[in-house]
């Protein structure tokens, strides 16, 4: 197996613009639902050092990038205390689907710009720079949509989980949310043995159709992709 060094090296800023928004996304939505925890600790900023995790920011996409596998990661959780929110159910839901509402947009204007770059560059000779540009875009697409999907499985602590407990009964939401304190377990079970491999197509076709644009506009500039 070939580790491709290039598009570890072009993927990593861009994922790591994503999952700083990720977070920012979370603690600035809590901090407006009244929960200041996040602000007290210095997690409302986009500064990405505040939000890096070495080994889910770094290490793991860096080999999943060189490895040819989607790109995806994680950040540094951030704090919350629901106890604070002045709605909890709706502090709850707003403040868990913040960070995915952030990689939407994200994912919508990556697309836009490297559409905007394919109908600058139709029919003429694409410059080297630009071209590792648009590269970059499709990787910010394809990064944002990922953390979008992954996040939305309802696996604690993922922000799909919260969502999840707030709709099930209360006696089922009881009996899930035992399964809390085995999240992380069930995460990398599934990560270890390959079974994560299920979202792929689901992450597949967003991706595609928010690409196809500026694919039909300038196919040459996928070229080599």
């Amino acid at each position: 197996m070939n580790f491709d060094l290039q598009a570890v090296l072009l993927a990593l800023p861009v994922l790591l613009l994503s999952l700083t928004a990720h977070e920012w996304g979370h603690a600035w939505v809590a901090l407006k639902q009244g929960d200041d925890t996040a602000y007290m600790l210095g997690r409302v900023t986009m500064n990405p050092a505040a939000h890096l995790d070495p080994i889910g920011t770094l290490l793991f996409p860096a080999i999943a990038i060189g490895a040819g596998a989607p790109l995806l990661g994680w950040a540094k959780p951030v704090p919350t205390n629901p106890r604070k929110y002045r709605k909890y159910v709706r502090g709850d839901v707003l403040v868990s689907v913040a960070g995915v509402c952030m990689n939407a947009l994200l994912a919508l204007g990556f697309a836009l710009v490297l559409f905007i770059v394919a109908q600058a560059t139709r029919g003429s000779v694409i410059p080297e720079p630009l071209s590792i540009f648009a590269r970059m875009c499709v990787y910010g697409v394809q990064a944002n949509v990922g953390l979008i999907i992954f996040n939305l499985l309802p696996i604690p602590p993922l922000d799909g989980s919260h969502v999840m407990y707030h709709l099930l009964p209360p006696r089922l939401a009881s009996e899930y949310r035992k399964l809390y304190p085995y999240g992380f377990i069930i995460l990398w079970g599934l990560v270890l043995t390959g079974a994560l491999r299920v979202i792929f197509p689901l992450i597949l076709y967003p991706f595609w159709l928010l690409i196809s644009p500026a694919h039909a506009v300038n196919p040459a500039l996928f070229a080599g992709f």
